[in-house]
């Protein structure tokens, strides 16, 4: 890892809250794409899903998902679990952008891919007593829709369709159902 991403993740335990949100948006801007170093800083980003501060929590699940393009070694699935259980976090907005960011772990290969539409599935179908569940199911479906527009495969369509159909509220339906009108 360079100076330079090294002073990023170094930034991000900055006391200022500035410096520390412009050094998350330059960490997520660096793994948009496949990055070599990955693994400098795997261990400590799982360590941080469990940390009582909820804004580490929630930029290591950003942070994991992103880097799992960057995984030849499949780290992802073994420590996929720990990554979903922030997707479930008490406070709800760091449990909303790890599932909003869960659905890139499928970018880094079809076990992956398969992985976050098993979960996605399950959630959507099991989230009812979950307090803002329709929120949740929202969030599934738009990952869905952003993991299709990455790779193109229609089986993750027909799966968003098909769980969209199950939402038994017309409303809802109808919400989640605008996210694919333009595929």
């Amino acid at each position: 890892m360079d100076a330079r991403v090294q002073s990023y993740f170094q930034d991000l335990e900055s006391k200022n809250k500035e410096i520390q949100y412009e050094a998350y948006q330059k960490v997520l801007t660096e793994i948009e794409k496949k990055v070599e170093w990955a693994y400098e800083v795997w261990d400590e980003l799982l360590q941080e899903l469990t940390s009582r501060d909820h804004h580490k929590r929630s930029r290591a699940a950003q942070f994991l998902a992103s880097l799992a393009k960057s995984d030849p070694e499949k780290r992802i699935v073994n420590d996929f679990l720990k990554l979903w259980e922030v997707t479930k976090d008490p406070k709800f907005v760091t449990a909303r952008h790890s599932l909003q960011s869960i659905w890139r772990v499928g970018l880094a290969g079809d076990e992956q891919q398969k992985l976050v539409m098993a979960h996605f599935t399950d959630r959507f179908m099991n989230c009812a007593d979950e307090k803002n569940d329709t929120l949740i199911r929202y969030d599934i479906i738009q990952g869905l829709k952003h993991l299709y527009d990455e790779v193109k495969r229609e089986e993750i369509k027909q799966a968003a369709l098909d769980l969209i159909e199950r939402e038994e509220n017309p409303k809802y339906q109808r919400q989640y159902a605008a996210v694919w009108r333009h595929s």
